[in-house]
């Protein structure tokens, strides 16, 4: 199908999303086979390769260590994080892991964070000394990680610390020059997406959005972009990345379009009203997409209707949890040689 004929001719980056599986009793095996997948992306021209932050499950629970290791594999893509969830990290010390890292990469990270706190009620006595509830763990904790990878000096002008050589004055070492503009904040509703925008941070949406009463995801999340271009600062463009669960079955073999289909239909009951979230109380309903799995000529067809798609130039596939490698070898085969030519992508390297 032509670029013309669906309507989609404007993604310039592209990217991918994968959760890091691994099995409870061999944890390395999934790890190397996601540092695998970020390899071969890499050799087929993707833009960006994202992980997951996922704490007490089979996933990665610290990406800043993830996409450390991922930088010595790789030598020019993106290596992203969706999203470290704030509520659990220290603003100064995540801020040096996280400089440390990107330096090693050479300036490729790009850091995603949320305000949410999963599994707050098993967790957080584990990461904090005393009653965390009344702390501020939401957006003032982003705003200082970010202020800290500015790298302003810390105390007066006589400051200094002295170390075995060196007499300096302190502030947060190393430096990663570029780190602060390469920051990105997952939004699940109109007003966090503002707030990204006042600080100047790049803005990520997925599939999750919080309606506020509204019953269309589409309506929602065009709302999430509208409120988040209205808060960035003159001059500031910032970057928006848009996530779709894009699953192609062109490739597949029999087994596994059996099992993309069964897949996606123990999902779809969630994307015909807004469901509750726990935690909440209720106020708000959460709003689901419909997951694009098919032929390419039928996604194809999905996203030249997506109106927020179509505002943007970023697009991040988003693959399925507990997936095999070999699965996600095929779908991201088919979305780089089959999908994104049609969106009007190229690689860029």
């Amino acid at each position: 199908m032509s670029e013309n004929a669906t309507g989609v001719g404007h993604i310039h980056v592209l990217g991918f999303l994968t959760p890091g599986n691994f099995a409870d009793d061999d944890p390395y095996t999934g790890l190397e086979a996601t540092l695998q997948l970020f390899e071969d992306a890499e050799k087929a021209g993707w833009d960006g390769a994202w992980i997951r932050q996922r704490h007490l499950e089979h996933g990665v629970g610290s990406a800043a260590v993830f996409l450390a290791a991922a930088g010595q594999r790789t030598q020019h893509i993106e290596l992203g994080t969706a999203v470290i969830p704030i509520g659990y990290e220290s603003p100064f010390r995540l801020a040096e892991d996280l400089s440390l890292a990107d330096v090693l990469s050479r300036g490729r990270l790009q850091i995603g964070f949320s305000s949410s706190m999963p599994h707050a009620e098993i967790l957080g006595d584990l990461v904090y000394d005393g009653d965390w509830r009344g702390f501020d763990l939401k957006h003032g904790r982003i705003a200082r990680l970010v202020e800290n990878l500015r790298g302003n000096y810390i105390g007066d002008s006589g400051t200094v610390i002295r170390s075995p050589g060196n007499v300096q004055r302190p502030r947060l070492q190393p430096q990663a020059e570029g780190l602060v503009d390469r920051i990105w904040y997952g939004a699940g509703s109109a007003s966090s997406a503002k707030w990204a925008g006042e600080q100047g941070l790049n803005l990520l949406s997925g599939n999750v959005i919080f309606g506020g009463g509204a019953t269309d995801f589409y309506a929602a999340q065009n709302s999430v972009l509208d409120a988040y271009q209205s808060g960035l600062p003159a001059g500031r463009a910032g970057r928006v990345g848009i996530g779709r669960v894009i699953v192609p079955t062109d490739s597949a073999d029999a087994k596994q379009r059996e099992r993309y289909r069964e897949y996606g239909a123990s999902r779809y009951e969630r994307t015909l009203k807004p469901q509750t979230f726990p935690g909440n109380g209720g106020r708000d309903g959460i709003l689901f997409p419909v997951d694009l799995i098919g032929t390419t000529d039928e996604i194809l067809e999905h996203l030249a209707a997506d109106p927020v798609v179509a505002r943007v130039t970023e697009l991040r596939v988003e693959v399925p949890y507990e997936f095999d490698k070999h699965e996600y070898e095929q779908i991201l085969h088919d979305v780089r040689y089959n999908l994104a030519p049609q969106l009007g992508w190229t690689p860029s390297h």
